[in-house]
């Protein structure tokens, strides 16, 4: 990792692709150029700590790496803040006391990341073991060991890592944010809390004890979200809700075991396809859902929001070209648009073998795992039953174990469901919001380009328990880059992307 980080003693350029506007953007810029090499090589460190929420051992070197960070920077209070459920991550905490100061933000982002398969990242990569990379690696970018010291930072520039984007990223943009206010003698008028989940990847379980235990630590005005990417155009962005989110795992069964195709294909139902006209059923060509109920309890957006989500630029032509598709789901609806409507996506497939290893056989099962994302009125369990009473009235036998003999007997077709148990609605935030508009000048005085404004992002966060729990308003400002393969192998962030992340959580710590 050492010679990784020697590029960085170059890193006076990078702002050459930074576009400031306030003079305090400036001087956060400067302070970036000044502790660039500093600032990526903790970055680095911080991300070569293993995060997944069910390894205790990575979890506590992370909560240790990140309240070293805080007490270091100046943030009192630092302590952490433990769920009900024993063994359950918690949430690293810190505050700021303003004199005077009369209300309270609070800034969140969460340091714990998806499970890793080391065998399905590019070849040089390991998921805990942080790289530079000239550019996107599928777009010939190369590894970046010993530049010349007089070489120029460009800025497509990326870290790969497991959480470089989703979400240390956020964890790190706020702390150095409050570090770049210290060293600047920047005026605070709000007071600061900073809470880092450790299982958002996990899907928040434990979320709702801490907000429940901690309520009257975690009173406040509104809340900060540091997650998610910028709009695909590379301006930033702001939304004001994101989707709720909910799965199921869905299984259709055939013979008890594997047949010869040529002795039994005709004959033996194969569940493969079953599972493939049971899934088919669930939408139509034009893409829309066709599950009874599905759409009818979204409640729609405002006229601002309408407007709003108007003013948003169009990245369809850019994603398609972007992505090598030619023709979207729902012809007729923007990127942006779909995004608003609750949606029934697969995950994935399996039944039998494929490729070296298929064989000439009619497999025992298929199974599938259905997402679900959530709108505004959407209620996560209802949305699932919504699926299963579609499963049924395909003329399904709905249980929730593997089926047994006498079961076989009685039906033709079997699904074994397992509805998801960590679901969670969706959640917006008024555009009317009076702080709203502070919001949107603190983003917008960092950067000339536009600032994209959406009504609500297309991902999913536990937002709605901090409505639920605390009676509190959220707004998102993501800061990764849009194709930082989040989730996925290969995930990275472009070093532009983290120093803008700074400027911005800076500006929004600092509004008046």
């Amino acid at each position: 990792m050492k010679k990784q980080i020697t590029l960085f003693t170059v890193c006076c350029s990078i702002i050459q692709f930074v576009f400031a506007q306030s003079p305090q953007t400036l001087k956060v810029q400067e302070y970036t150029r000044k502790n660039a090499t500093p600032l990526v090589r903790e970055y680095m460190e911080f991300l070569a700590i293993p995060n997944v929420a069910n390894d205790e051992e990575g979890i506590k070197k992370n909560t240790a790496f990140i309240m070293n960070m805080m007490t270091k920077g100046g943030i009192e209070g630092v302590q952490l803040l433990t769920p009900t459920t024993p063994g359950a991550p918690p949430v690293v905490y810190g505050e700021v006391k303003v004199p005077n100061a009369k209300k309270t933000l609070v800034f969140y982002a969460h340091y714990d990341g998806q499970p890793v398969n080391p065998k399905q990242w590019a070849k040089g990569l390991s998921p805990y073991d942080p790289i530079v990379y000239s550019g996107a690696i599928e777009d010939g970018g190369a590894p970046i060991i010993f530049p010349p010291e007089k070489a120029v930072i460009e800025p497509n520039w990326r870290i790969y890592c497991r959480s470089s984007s989703d979400d240390k990223a956020g964890v790190f943009a706020i702390l150095k944010a409050y570090e770049a206010i210290k060293k600047n003698d920047f005026k605070l008028s709000y007071n600061l809390k900073f809470f880092f989940e450790g299982e958002e990847e996990a899907g928040s379980p434990h979320l709702d004890e801490i907000l429940k235990k901690y309520s009257s630590l975690l009173e406040s005005d509104l809340w900060i979200i540091c997650d998610g990417p910028v709009h695909q155009s590379g301006k930033k962005q702001i939304a004001f809700g994101v989707r709720g989110d909910a799965h199921i795992d869905l299984t259709v069964f055939a013979s008890k075991r594997p047949l010869h195709s040529g002795h039994y294909g005709n004959w033996s139902p194969n569940p493969a396809m079953m599972l493939a006209k049971l899934l088919s059923s669930m939408k139509d060509e034009s893409g829309r859902v066709t599950i009874k109920g599905f759409y009818d309890d979204v409640i729609p957006l405002t006229p601002l929001e309408q407007k709003t989500l108007s003013e948003v630029p169009s990245v369809d032509e850019q994603m398609k070209n972007e992505l090598g598709i030619k023709d979207v789901e729902m012809p007729g609806s923007s990127l942006s648009e779909v995004l608003m409507l609750p949606s029934l996506n697969i995950n994935g497939m399996q039944s039998g073998n494929v490729g070296k290893m298929a064989s000439n056989q009619i497999p025992t099962y298929a199974n599938a795992v259905i997402d679900l994302r959530l709108v505004l009125g959407n209620d996560w369990q209802r949305q699932q039953q919504k699926v299963i009473s579609h499963i049924r009235s395909q003329g399904y036998y709905v249980i929730d174990h593997d089926p047994t003999d006498a079961e076989r007997k009685e039906h033709g077709k079997i699904a074994k469901v397992i509805s998801g148990t960590d679901g969670y609605n969706a959640q917006r935030t008024s555009l009317d919001l009076p702080i709203a508009q502070q919001v949107i000048n603190a983003v917008k005085s960092t950067t000339k380009d536009q600032v994209i404004v959406q009504p609500s992002m297309g991902g999913s966060l536990p937002l709605f328990l901090f409505e639920k729990y605390l009676n509190a308003k959220t707004i998102t400002a993501p800061i990764a880059n849009h194709d930082n393969n989040q989730h996925a192998e290969n995930e990275n962030i472009k070093i532009k992307n983290l120093f803008d992340g700074i400027e911005t959580m800076t500006a929004l710590m600092t509004i008046k």
